[in-house]
């Protein structure tokens, strides 16, 4: 359950960038307050999950979430370029998080 929980967390992260970046230098302020209740949710439930899980494990699946995610919905959906080195970098990311999650499997 605590990693659905990370996930979701992640997700909520991925929001809060994009809430972030709408709310253009916090000047705008339903995207603002949108901005601070998804980073209260995703560090939330980030803290509700430790109560569980490695710390580092959990943090960097956390945060390789958000980094993929923010990544490619700036690609995807907000014009963002686009290059295999982009592309490549988030590959290394997730092959990161996916070693340090099998490395802390024993």
């Amino acid at each position: 359950m605590a990693w659905i929980i990370i996930i979701v967390a992640g997700l909520f992260e991925v929001a809060m960038a994009y809430s972030l970046k709408m709310s253009d230098g916090l000047s705008h302020l339903w995207w603002t307050l949108s901005f601070l209740a998804t980073a209260a949710l995703s560090f939330g439930l980030l803290a509700y999950a430790l109560k569980s899980l490695e710390v580092g494990t959990a943090y960097a699946v956390w945060t390789g979430i958000g980094a993929v995610g923010t990544a490619a919905l700036g690609m995807l959906a907000m014009g963002d370029e686009v290059s295999f080195a982009r592309i490549g970098s988030i590959a290394l990311i997730l092959i990161g998080v996916v070693g340090l999650n099998l490395a802390g499997s024993h």
